[in-house]
């Protein structure tokens, strides 16, 4: 049984995944506890919000989704309230899953890297877990509002978080600065705005119904000796993204290994 739910933090992802949850009909509100010194019941409509710690043991699942800094101080006072077969499941970056299990009295512990659009029902959610228990867990809660890749060596959780986890940041950051780019050739910032992010939002979309590779994609719209291909002669040449990401996924990597103590 996967509910209740327990909620152990609802910060940025925490309330993605909730919200996620309602609109996919995935799980009512009722079968989420939420334990946040932030939250209130007003925020969390339907929801337990920070209930008594004897309360805690209906949750069958607890979703630590806390700073992976403070982890320890979240769940220090919880763990001795958890039901026995309570299973974990973790989206705090970095810390590694015998850590969490030995934390919470060695239960079932699934790691877990999504993405906030869950919140919209289209998160990306990589996951990694040693029992089956755990992993069918993670499913159940990531499913219905991601899609989920299945990662079998722990270890490859860093290289998802850089490619996955922390992916939405660097397409933000590059419509950015497509903004400004185009405001430095003369657009309107609010033109150029418009321009940059209903074009990234299309292609984006056209990119995931059409099950074409996105190197056919950019070679449809890439005429020889044309504009695009005078653009990509920068982005694509050296220093350009085949030299920036690499750099970027290694520093990333190092930072949730870090993260992981």
């Amino acid at each position: 049984m996967t509910t209740p739910i327990l909620l152990l933090g609802a910060g940025r992802m925490g309330g993605a995944l909730i919200e996620g949850w309602a609109k996919a009909g995935a799980f009512a509100a009722g079968d989420l506890i939420v334990r946040d010194p932030a939250a209130t019941a007003a925020a969390f409509p339907g929801a337990q919000v920070n209930p008594s710690l004897e309360a805690l043991s209906a949750a069958r699942t607890v979703l630590l989704a806390v700073k992976p800094q403070i982890w320890r101080q979240a769940v220090a006072d919880v763990v001795p309230h958890l039901a026995p077969d309570a299973v974990i499941v973790s989206i705090a970056a970095g810390v590694r899953a015998a850590d969490i299990s030995e934390a919470f009295g060695g239960r079932a512990v699934a790691r877990v890297m999504p993405t906030t659009a869950v919140a919209v029902g289209l998160g990306t959610a990589s996951i990694y877990a040693a029992t089956a228990q755990a992993r069918a867990r993670a499913h159940a809660l990531l499913a219905p509002v991601a899609t989920v890749v299945d990662l079998e060596d722990e270890g490859l959780m860093h290289a998802a978080t850089a490619v996955s986890g922390s992916a939405p940041a660097y397409l933000y950051a590059f419509i950015e600065a497509l903004e400004a780019a185009g405001a430095g050739q003369g657009l309107t910032p609010e033109d150029a705005a418009r321009l940059a992010r209903s074009t990234i939002v299309g292609a984006a979309a056209l990119l995931g119904q059409g099950g074409e590779d996105p190197a056919e994609l950019r070679r449809q719209v890439t005429s020889p000796g044309g504009t695009t291909a005078a653009a990509l002669s920068v982005l694509m040449g050296e220093g350009g993204f085949g030299d920036l990401l690499p750099r970027a996924m290694a520093q990333a990597v190092k930072r949730s290994e870090e993260l992981g103590g």
